[in-house]
């Protein structure tokens, strides 16, 4: 069972300046000696920038001379913070130092706590979430608030990564929460599309209980209330084709310009190929958006990628349930399909994955399921070569899953949920698409929603901040439940802590500058062996060599470096050991996928081959069948003519009898007339 510490607690700022004394930034003239006994070099430097940020601001301070490493590296860490805000640089400092001391507030004096102090304590949780409006200035906003359950009764507490700023409204940081919603609720479902656009979250078809739906429903996230949308559907045009809105799932929705495209899916009566249909946001009107081109064959369970002004569309299942790794483009502008034929070994051909663009340049295919097995493979499409790559990732490495879902927050990839035929999985997870490296967000308990397959996944923001919004899903029951997670700035910074060269396929991807990505940039800096030493007196640092120093203590400090730099070597090295075991893993996993394949392969050659014996033994039996019928035409034949000849006899002899009468008549004529002479 989950552990969780709670406290009557301090709120910020005043936790933070408790931290901050705890760890040694309570202006004493000598913190170092604290700070560098109780952290790793690399977590000394991040607390420092964080204070100063807090405490500070944004640095204003003139950059120091360059051979002048350990001020030149305190400055460079703490300009890289940027713009962050105090509140912000606070929040992070108490995070670390629960991460690298959890029980820090269990210590720290109580002349610098409020008078009264609970003792923390581990309690065994079950967390529920809800979110209360709070009134302010005639707006309302949501708060949200954990509420923890000790021995049955239930206890409110302020969660360790909650920050009170400007209105006081709560937010709960790296945790999945359902807040309050109003409104009439869709219907459960999964396998449905879902997208973003000011604020409103559109969901549109899907399955429930086997049923494919047409409704299409918005989400406000302001608000968060629902509301059902009924739709129009606009009259044939030249440039329009009629509508027929049929019910559909494993279809994707694409919101573009003032409108929302629903491509492919698997209907009832499938089409021969894939159409795409527009709803107009504006009037709430469908319409079929005529295209140009031969478009892909109907599917469903593909993915839909926006790249630029293009839709890129990979696998899939058609409606004969053969699986597909075909690749097509439909450019948005000339509505013109273009069928791609990229070079490089695609993906095994497959549906229900998740897909993502980075830089607009590479299209990241991850997961998915075939008839046998599900995924767990990474593979890469550089959309300007048009040549797939299969590159090496690192990290947590995510489980084989299918129908989990997926949205890209600056260079992270957010998956969550899917599962393998027999549970759903719990993790949430991140990948660093400029590094590959994996890391995972937080995971849950039980059959929730978002441990779903089919489950749909949208960014949105809300004060400013992102936030990752999930909706429906299957698990063993079908859902309509609202899930929201906000990301932190240490969620973000975990998945880069691996240095490590990127494939030749991914190196060239242009890395996006923001405030967390140069933080860690000054952490793989100290990983590297270029930062000697972390000496914080709050301000002043040492140079390595200054004026006056003696050669010996500079050689000293010059071996010093040699000797960190052949340990990052080394280091190095060992990752490098650790990437060749993880090609070989992903080697024997990818034989153990084909020998699943060829095992299922197999198995349905058998059956074919069943089924040929069976043909081929009614084929003998009718021939046998037809030999007996010859047989008996031949026979009948016989018969037929033996018939012929005894009716030809039967006619000779009664023609045989009436010519002897008539002699007969003739012969006695003459006599008689001689006896007349006489």
């Amino acid at each position: 069972m989950a552990m969780a510490r709670t406290s009557s607690g301090l709120q910020y700022p005043e936790r933070f300046y408790a931290a901050a004394s705890y760890v040694g930034f309570d202006g004493s003239t000598s913190p170092t000696k604290t700070v560098t006994s109780k952290f790793p070099k690399a977590t000394a430097l991040l607390l420092y920038s964080l204070f100063q940020q807090a405490t500070i601001g944004p640095c204003n301070t003139p950059e120091p001379s360059s051979w002048k490493i350990y001020e030149h590296t305190k400055w460079g860490s703490w300009n890289q913070l940027g713009n962050m805000s105090h509140t912000e640089a606070m929040r992070l400092f108490v995070k670390i130092l629960e991460e690298e001391d959890p029980g820090w507030y269990s210590r720290v004096s109580s002349s610098v706590l409020e008078p009264v102090v609970e003792p923390v304590v581990d309690v065994p949780i079950s967390q529920t979430y809800k979110v209360e409006p709070i009134i302010e200035n005639g707006n309302s906003y949501p708060e949200t608030k954990t509420i923890s359950s000790e021995n049955g009764n239930l206890i409110e507490t302020q969660d360790k990564d909650v920050v009170v700023e400007g209105f006081a409204s709560v937010v709960v940081y790296d945790q999945w929460v359902a807040p309050s919603v109003s409104g009439q609720h869709p219907k459960s479902r999964y396998e449905h599309g879902a997208a973003v656009v000011q604020d409103q979250m559109y969901i549109y078809g899907g399955n429930h209980n086997g049923r494919y739906l047409n409704d299409l429903h918005v989400l406000d996230l302001r608000s968060w209330g629902w509301s059902k949308i009924e739709a129009k559907f606009g009259a044939e045009t030249p440039d329009s084709p009629p509508v027929t809105l049929v019910p559909c799932a494993g279809h994707s929705l694409i919101p573009w310009e003032n409108q929302l495209l629903s491509i492919a899916g698997h209907t009832k009566d499938s089409s021969e190929s894939i159409h795409v249909k527009a709803f107009d946001l504006q009037t709430s009107t469908w319409s079929t958006l005529k295209t140009y081109g031969k478009p892909p064959v109907s599917r469903g369970g593909q993915s839909v990628t926006l790249v630029g002004t293009s839709l890129v569309i990979f696998g899939g299942q058609d409606a004969k349930r053969s699986l597909l790794n075909d690749l097509h483009i439909l450019d948005l502008e000339t509505k013109t399909w273009d069928e791609i034929d990229a070079v490089g070994v695609p993906p095994s051909p497959r549906s229900d994955h998740a897909a993502a663009v980075h830089a607009e340049r590479y299209l990241l295919i991850f997961g998915g399921g075939s008839h046998a097995t599900c995924y767990n493979d990474l593979h890469v499409l550089d959309l300007q070569t048009m040549e797939w790559s299969r590159p090496t990732q690192q990290g947590s490495i995510p489980t084989p899953r299918a129908g989990h879902a997926g949205v890209t927050v600056g260079e992270n990839w957010f998956i969550v949920g899917g599962g393998d035929n027999k549970s759903g999985v719990s993790e949430t997870a991140i990948l660093n698409m400029s590094t590959l490296v994996w890391s995972v967000v937080t995971s849950v308990q039980g059959r929730v929603p978002v441990a779903s397959e089919g489950l749909s996944l949208v960014v949105s923001s809300y004060n400013g901040e992102d936030i990752l919004v999930s909706f429906g899903g299957y698990n063993g029951r079908y859902n309509n439940e609202v899930n929201i997670l906000k990301p932190s700035h240490k969620s973000t910074l975990q998945s880069k802590t691996i240095d490590n060269p990127l494939p030749e396929s991914v190196s060239a991807v242009p890395n996006a500058t923001n405030n967390t990505r140069d933080v860690e940039s000054e952490l793989e800096a100290l990983q590297e062996g270029k930062i000697r030493e972390i000496v914080m007196d709050n301000g002043d640092l040492e140079p390595i060599k200054s004026k006056g120093e003696k050669p010996g203590e500079f050689l000293v400090a010059t071996l010093k470096a040699e000797k960190e730099e052949l340990e990052s070597s080394l280091s190095k090295e060992k990752v490098h050991n650790l990437q060749l075991k993880q090609e070989l893993a992903d080697a024997e996993a990818r034989n153990t996928d084909l020998y699943k394949e060829l095992q299922s392969v197999r198995g349905q050659l058998a059956a074919e081959q069943s089924r040929c014996f069976k043909l081929e033994v009614e084929v003998a039996e009718l021939g046998q069948k037809l030999q007996t019928i010859g047989t008996l035409q031949k026979e009948l034949e016989l018969l037929q003519r033996q018939k012929a000849a005894s009716e030809q006899a039967v006619l000779n002899a009664k023609q045989r009898q009436s010519s002897g009468g008539v002699w007969g008549w003739l012969a006695g004529n003459p006599s008689s007339q001689r006896d007349d002479d006489a």
